[in-house]
C-alpha cells in the first residue's frame, strides 16, 4: 500500500456520477476520507479501502478520452461484502493520465 491521502473533490464527483448511474445511493456506499493511490498516483486509480479486501466484481465500466486523445477505461469495483473497492483507470497505451475526467467527459456504453 502507498501512503494514504485525502480523497480529491474530482474523485468524489466522478464516484457520485457512477453511483447515480447505477442508482446506488451514496448513503449505502459512503465514500472514504482517505484513499490508497495506486501506481504512485500516476494513472488515477485509487483504493477505496485502506485494509486489503477481496475483489468480487465490477459495478460499472465507463470510458474517457484523455487530453492526448488516448482512450481510458474507468472501472468501479466492489468487494465480497458489497462495499466499494477500487476506482481503476486503465489508459490503453499505459501512459500517465494527463487530465482527470470531469463528469461531463464520461462516456457510458
Amino acid at each position: 500500500m502507498n501512503s494514504p491521502r485525502n480523497i480529491k473533490p474530482e474523485e468524489i464527483a466522478l464516484l457520485h456520477l457512477l453511483l447515480d448511474k447505477l442508482a446506488i445511493g451514496i448513503e449505502n456506499h459512503p465514500l472514504p476520507q482517505q484513499v490508497d493511490p495506486y501506481e504512485g498516483d500516476k494513472m488515477g486509480s485509487i483504493g477505496l479501502q485502506l485494509a486489503p479486501q477481496e475483489y468480487a466484481g465490477d459495478l460499472i465500466q465507463v470510458e474517457y478520452i484523455d487530453s492526448d486523445q488516448t482512450p481510458v477505461v474507468i472501472t468501479l469495483t466492489q468487494d465480497v461484502h458489497g462495499q466499494l473497492l477500487d476506482l481503476d483507470f486503465w489508459k490503453t497505451d499505459m501512459s500517465k493520465l494527463l487530465q482527470y475526467p470531469r463528469p461531463d467527459q464520461i462516456i457510458f456504453r
